[in-house]
């Protein structure tokens, strides 16, 4: 399941939500960006920064982490990553702050000793979603978080349950939303069931929405780069980590575009000249 892009999609459409699991949120929380950031030399990709109102002068930078599989370095990097983000740009934040969601404590670090200030003070906030209550208890956007821990079993239910709150608690506009986060869920939870099966399970369309039209394309992406390393790799051999990252990163029509034009190549060189042209 692609939590990663759930969540990256969450906070897109409410960035107050990392708000709503602190004790003591910031008091301009609505004004705060959702972003993800970039730190060079040495170079670092943070996904989940909310940045305070540039409007307000110097505020405090959020820093969050969603981990659902054990990571025994997960804080090494988390806490290099902020405080070298912080660093570089230290006249635009009073302060920083990180926020850690797990689905469990079970998926935590292990080795927690050499982080025990960070960790016991109040700079770091450690937010594990089964301990947050059950869902029809908890704010809708919440909600949502803990539904993609929720078994099998339990989520079409609880799915269902969610869908039916949302339309009687939002707007249209954020309904919309919501609705295409919960079958956005639903859809990456049972990537077994065909699209049929999965509507009949919510009781929705999908094929109109923006989600369905998404996971198809994304579909469609995975299938493309899979067949181009495949066919690279039978003909040249094992890629270097270099060039299959370059691969990876290109679009869907580039990518296609390579299928078609690897036919022509005799050797790695070749490849190597294509993919500096584009």
């Amino acid at each position: 399941m692609r939590r990663d892009s759930i969540f990256y999609k969450l906070f897109q459409q409410s960035p107050t939500l990392l708000f709503e699991l602190l004790a003591t949120p910031p008091s301009n929380a609505d004004a705060y960006r959702f972003d993800s950031v970039a730190v060079k030399e040495p170079r670092f990709e943070i996904d989940g920064v909310f940045l305070p109102p540039e409007n307000q002068g110097a505020g405090v930078v959020y820093f969050c982490e969603v981990q659902f599989q054990t990571d025994e370095q997960l804080y090494e990097r988390v806490f290099a990553e902020s405080s070298l983000y912080f660093y570089r740009n230290r006249n635009r934040f009073t302060d920083w702050q990180a926020v850690i969601i797990y689905p469990s404590r079970t998926t935590e670090q292990r080795d927690i000793h050499p982080h025990r200030s960070l960790l016991n003070g109040e700079q770091v906030h450690r937010i594990y979603l089964d301990e947050l209550g059950d869902i029809r208890s908890l704010p809708i956007w919440v909600a949502l978080m803990v539904l993609t821990t929720v078994e099998e079993e339990q989520a079409p239910e609880a799915a269902k349950y969610l869908l039916s709150r949302t339309t009687q608690e939002v707007t249209e506009s954020a309904s919309r939303a919501i609705m295409e986060m919960i079958t956005t869920i639903m859809v990456y939870k049972f990537e077994r069931l065909s699209r049929m099966e999965v509507e009949s399970m919510l009781g929705i369309t999908l094929k109109e929405t923006r989600v369905y039209r998404e996971i198809k394309e994304e579909g469609r992406e995975e299938a493309t780069l899979q067949l181009v390393i495949r066919q690279l790799t039978k003909r040249f051999g094992e890629l270097s980590e270099e060039m299959r990252s370059s691969i990876t990163g290109l679009p869907l029509p580039v990518l296609e575009d390579l299928s078609e034009a690897l036919l022509d190549f005799t050797c790695v060189a070749d490849l190597q000249a294509w993919l500096e042209q584009r």
